[in-house]
Protein backbone atom coordinates (compact mmCIF):
# COMPACT_ATOMS: atom_id res chain seq x y z
CA UNK A 1 0.00 0.00 0.00
CA UNK A 2 1.27 3.04 -0.49
CA UNK A 3 3.09 5.76 1.86
CA UNK A 4 4.47 9.23 1.25
CA UNK A 5 7.06 10.77 2.98
CA UNK A 6 6.63 13.93 4.76
CA UNK A 7 9.81 15.31 6.36
CA UNK A 8 10.98 12.03 7.35
CA UNK A 9 7.32 10.67 8.54
CA UNK A 10 5.55 7.90 6.59
CA UNK A 11 2.16 9.01 5.82
CA UNK A 12 -0.13 6.46 4.46
CA UNK A 13 -3.21 6.87 1.61
CA UNK A 14 -5.30 5.25 -0.28
CA UNK A 15 -5.70 5.84 -3.99
CA UNK A 16 -8.71 4.70 -6.35
CA UNK A 17 -7.84 6.00 -9.95
CA UNK A 18 -10.69 8.59 -11.66
CA UNK A 19 -11.00 10.55 -14.75
CA UNK A 20 -8.02 13.02 -15.08
CA UNK A 21 -10.07 16.56 -15.86
CA UNK A 22 -12.10 16.24 -12.78
CA UNK A 23 -10.62 17.34 -9.28
CA UNK A 24 -9.92 14.53 -6.50
CA UNK A 25 -11.63 13.82 -4.02
CA UNK A 26 -9.68 14.01 -1.12
CA UNK A 27 -10.97 12.00 2.39
CA UNK A 28 -9.85 13.76 5.48
CA UNK A 29 -10.97 12.35 9.05
CA UNK A 30 -11.21 13.06 12.64
CA UNK A 31 -10.29 12.80 15.49
CA UNK A 32 -8.73 9.34 16.26
CA UNK A 33 -10.05 7.93 13.00
CA UNK A 34 -8.50 6.80 9.85
CA UNK A 35 -9.13 6.63 6.20
CA UNK A 36 -11.09 3.68 7.16
CA UNK A 37 -13.83 5.47 9.08
CA UNK A 38 -15.50 6.23 5.34
CA UNK A 39 -17.74 4.11 4.10
CA UNK A 40 -16.83 1.71 0.91
CA UNK A 41 -19.36 4.07 -1.45
CA UNK A 42 -17.08 7.22 -0.68
CA UNK A 43 -14.00 5.43 -1.10
CA UNK A 44 -14.87 4.41 -4.64
CA UNK A 45 -16.86 7.18 -5.89
CA UNK A 46 -17.61 6.71 -9.77
CA UNK A 47 -15.75 8.98 -12.16
CA UNK A 48 -13.62 10.66 -10.02
CA UNK A 49 -10.08 10.22 -8.04
CA UNK A 50 -9.93 9.63 -4.73
CA UNK A 51 -7.49 9.92 -2.09
CA UNK A 52 -7.90 8.69 1.98
CA UNK A 53 -5.20 10.33 4.37
CA UNK A 54 -4.51 8.53 7.28
CA UNK A 55 -3.30 11.89 9.00
CA UNK A 56 -0.26 11.60 11.10
CA UNK A 57 -0.03 9.71 13.99
CA UNK A 58 -3.58 7.52 12.80
CA UNK A 59 -4.07 4.58 11.16
CA UNK A 60 -1.02 3.21 9.62
CA UNK A 61 0.65 6.50 9.35
CA UNK A 62 4.04 6.75 11.23
CA UNK A 63 3.51 9.44 14.64
CA UNK A 64 3.61 11.74 15.68
CA UNK A 65 0.08 13.38 15.46
CA UNK A 66 -0.19 17.21 15.72
CA UNK A 67 -1.71 19.57 18.31
CA UNK A 68 -3.23 22.37 15.31
CA UNK A 69 -4.86 22.70 13.03
CA UNK A 70 -3.22 24.71 11.13
CA UNK A 71 -0.48 22.11 11.18
CA UNK A 72 -2.86 19.02 9.99
CA UNK A 73 -4.05 21.17 7.21
CA UNK A 74 -0.16 21.93 6.21
CA UNK A 75 0.56 18.38 6.20
CA UNK A 76 -2.69 17.72 3.58
CA UNK A 77 -1.44 20.61 1.39
CA UNK A 78 1.92 18.78 1.52
CA UNK A 79 0.91 15.71 0.07
CA UNK A 80 -1.66 17.44 -2.42
CA UNK A 81 1.39 19.29 -3.60
CA UNK A 82 3.73 15.70 -3.70
CA UNK A 83 1.15 14.26 -5.80
CA UNK A 84 0.57 17.03 -7.98
CA UNK A 85 -2.82 17.41 -7.10
CA UNK A 86 -3.84 20.90 -8.49
CA UNK A 87 -7.27 20.72 -7.57
CA UNK A 88 -9.02 18.71 -4.39
CA UNK A 89 -12.87 18.49 -3.32
CA UNK A 90 -11.76 18.02 0.56
CA UNK A 91 -14.63 16.31 2.27
CA UNK A 92 -13.75 16.48 6.46
CA UNK A 93 -15.62 14.80 9.03
CA UNK A 94 -15.21 17.09 12.45
CA UNK A 95 -11.95 17.52 12.91
CA UNK A 96 -11.58 16.60 9.19
CA UNK A 97 -13.85 19.48 8.39
CA UNK A 98 -11.37 21.87 10.45
CA UNK A 99 -8.77 21.12 8.36
CA UNK A 100 -10.92 21.41 5.13
CA UNK A 101 -11.90 24.45 6.15
CA UNK A 102 -8.72 25.70 6.98
CA UNK A 103 -6.95 24.65 3.57
CA UNK A 104 -10.05 26.48 1.75
CA UNK A 105 -8.93 29.67 3.57
CA UNK A 106 -5.10 29.39 3.52
CA UNK A 107 -4.71 28.22 0.25
CA UNK A 108 -7.98 28.72 -2.07
CA UNK A 109 -6.31 27.96 -5.41
CA UNK A 110 -5.94 24.02 -4.17
CA UNK A 111 -9.67 23.44 -2.98
CA UNK A 112 -12.25 23.25 -5.71
CA UNK A 113 -15.37 22.17 -3.50
CA UNK A 114 -15.84 21.24 0.10
CA UNK A 115 -18.02 18.91 1.90
CA UNK A 116 -18.40 19.36 5.86
CA UNK A 117 -19.72 16.24 7.59
CA UNK A 118 -20.52 16.54 11.52
CA UNK A 119 -18.62 19.56 12.05
CA UNK A 120 -18.14 23.49 13.06
CA UNK A 121 -16.59 26.96 12.54
CA UNK A 122 -15.25 26.36 16.48
CA UNK A 123 -14.99 22.88 17.66
CA UNK A 124 -15.46 23.35 21.72
CA UNK A 125 -14.19 19.98 23.51
CA UNK A 126 -15.14 18.81 26.97
CA UNK A 127 -12.81 19.58 30.10
CA UNK A 128 -13.30 16.16 31.27
CA UNK A 129 -11.72 14.74 27.51
CA UNK A 130 -8.90 17.11 27.76
CA UNK A 131 -8.18 16.35 31.10
CA UNK A 132 -8.46 12.62 31.19
CA UNK A 133 -7.42 11.49 27.76
CA UNK A 134 -3.74 10.34 28.92
CA UNK A 135 -4.58 9.82 32.50
CA UNK A 136 -7.69 7.99 31.96
CA UNK A 137 -7.80 6.65 28.06
CA UNK A 138 -10.44 3.84 28.73
CA UNK A 139 -13.09 6.18 30.26
CA UNK A 140 -12.34 9.01 27.66
CA UNK A 141 -13.06 6.24 24.53
CA UNK A 142 -16.36 5.20 26.33
CA UNK A 143 -17.24 8.77 26.66
CA UNK A 144 -16.87 9.52 23.56
CA UNK A 145 -18.18 6.13 21.89
CA UNK A 146 -21.34 6.72 23.90
CA UNK A 147 -22.23 10.23 22.50
CA UNK A 148 -21.19 9.37 18.72
CA UNK A 149 -23.60 7.40 17.46
CA UNK A 150 -27.41 7.77 17.70
CA UNK A 151 -29.79 5.46 19.92
CA UNK A 152 -30.73 3.20 16.54
CA UNK A 153 -26.50 2.80 15.28
CA UNK A 154 -26.25 -0.93 14.82
CA UNK A 155 -24.19 -2.19 17.91
CA UNK A 156 -21.51 -4.52 15.46
CA UNK A 157 -20.96 -0.66 13.89
CA UNK A 158 -20.71 0.94 17.40
CA UNK A 159 -18.35 -1.37 18.81
CA UNK A 160 -16.39 -1.11 15.75
CA UNK A 161 -15.86 2.09 15.96
CA UNK A 162 -15.01 1.78 19.32
CA UNK A 163 -12.27 -0.38 18.39
CA UNK A 164 -10.72 1.97 15.89
CA UNK A 165 -10.45 4.45 18.40
CA UNK A 166 -8.96 2.73 21.07
CA UNK A 167 -5.92 2.12 18.23
CA UNK A 168 -5.07 5.77 18.38
CA UNK A 169 -2.36 6.17 20.51
CA UNK A 170 -3.53 8.64 23.75
CA UNK A 171 -1.54 11.32 22.67
CA UNK A 172 -2.69 11.76 19.46
CA UNK A 173 -5.60 11.27 20.70
CA UNK A 174 -5.20 14.27 23.34
CA UNK A 175 -3.49 16.26 20.43
CA UNK A 176 -6.51 15.66 18.12
CA UNK A 177 -8.76 17.24 20.90
CA UNK A 178 -6.41 20.35 21.35
CA UNK A 179 -6.27 21.51 17.74
CA UNK A 180 -10.14 20.92 17.70
CA UNK A 181 -10.43 23.15 21.07
CA UNK A 182 -8.54 25.40 19.28
CA UNK A 183 -10.15 25.61 15.92
CA UNK A 184 -12.05 29.01 15.51
CA UNK A 185 -12.44 30.14 12.16
CA UNK A 186 -15.80 32.04 12.85
CA UNK A 187 -15.02 35.30 11.45
CA UNK A 188 -13.43 34.03 8.63
CA UNK A 189 -16.10 32.12 6.93
CA UNK A 190 -17.80 34.49 4.72
CA UNK A 191 -13.91 34.17 2.72
CA UNK A 192 -14.50 30.89 1.31
CA UNK A 193 -15.47 30.89 -2.33
CA UNK A 194 -15.96 27.27 -3.11
CA UNK A 195 -19.61 25.19 -3.31
CA UNK A 196 -19.49 23.83 -0.38
CA UNK A 197 -22.27 21.31 0.97
CA UNK A 198 -22.56 21.07 4.87
CA UNK A 199 -24.21 18.08 6.30
CA UNK A 200 -25.39 17.19 9.87
CA UNK A 201 -26.86 14.99 12.18
CA UNK A 202 -30.13 15.68 13.46
CA UNK A 203 -29.37 14.14 16.84
CA UNK A 204 -25.36 14.29 16.37
CA UNK A 205 -24.22 15.24 20.13
CA UNK A 206 -21.04 15.88 19.29
CA UNK A 207 -21.33 18.41 16.93
CA UNK A 208 -25.05 19.60 17.72
CA UNK A 209 -27.02 20.01 14.29
CA UNK A 210 -26.94 24.29 14.89
CA UNK A 211 -23.16 23.88 14.19
CA UNK A 212 -23.85 22.68 10.67
CA UNK A 213 -26.84 25.38 10.13
CA UNK A 214 -24.03 27.91 11.11
CA UNK A 215 -21.61 27.11 8.65
CA UNK A 216 -24.23 26.79 6.25
CA UNK A 217 -25.69 30.22 6.97
CA UNK A 218 -21.88 32.00 7.08
CA UNK A 219 -20.41 30.42 3.85
CA UNK A 220 -21.52 31.90 0.75
CA UNK A 221 -23.51 29.52 -1.23
CA UNK A 222 -23.65 26.67 1.24
CA UNK A 223 -26.06 23.96 0.92
CA UNK A 224 -27.21 22.02 4.01
CA UNK A 225 -28.34 18.56 4.04
CA UNK A 226 -29.82 17.12 7.74
CA UNK A 227 -29.42 13.36 8.01
CA UNK A 228 -32.60 12.25 9.96
CA UNK A 229 -32.07 10.08 13.51
CA UNK A 230 -28.58 9.82 13.33
CA UNK A 231 -25.39 10.99 15.82
CA UNK A 232 -21.98 11.98 14.72
CA UNK A 233 -21.03 9.26 12.53
CA UNK A 234 -23.45 10.03 9.67
CA UNK A 235 -21.41 9.02 6.91
CA UNK A 236 -21.81 5.29 8.33
CA UNK A 237 -25.04 5.19 10.22
CA UNK A 238 -26.38 6.62 7.03
CA UNK A 239 -23.99 5.61 4.11
CA UNK A 240 -26.36 5.44 1.51
CA UNK A 241 -27.98 8.51 2.02
CA UNK A 242 -24.95 10.51 2.92
CA UNK A 243 -23.07 8.90 -0.02
CA UNK A 244 -26.00 9.86 -2.70
CA UNK A 245 -26.13 13.55 -1.22
CA UNK A 246 -22.26 13.88 -1.83
CA UNK A 247 -22.43 11.99 -5.49
CA UNK A 248 -25.42 14.74 -6.32
CA UNK A 249 -23.29 17.61 -4.74
CA UNK A 250 -20.08 16.00 -6.95
CA UNK A 251 -22.30 16.53 -10.01
CA UNK A 252 -21.48 20.21 -10.62
CA UNK A 253 -17.41 19.24 -11.03
CA UNK A 254 -18.33 16.67 -14.04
Amino acid sequence: MPYLNLNDQLIFYTFKEGDPDLPVVVLVHGAGSSHLGWPPGLRRLPDFAVMGVDLPGHGRSHPPGRSSIDEYANDIAALLSQQKIGQAVLIGHSMGGAIAQTLALSQPDVVAGLVLIGTGAKLPVSDLILAQTLTDFTAVTNFISQFSWSPAAPPPLVAKGHQELLKTAPDVLLGDFVACNTFDVRDQLGKIDVPTLVTAGSIDKMTPPKFGRYLAEQIPGAALHIVENSGHWMMLEQADEVTAVITQFLQQFT
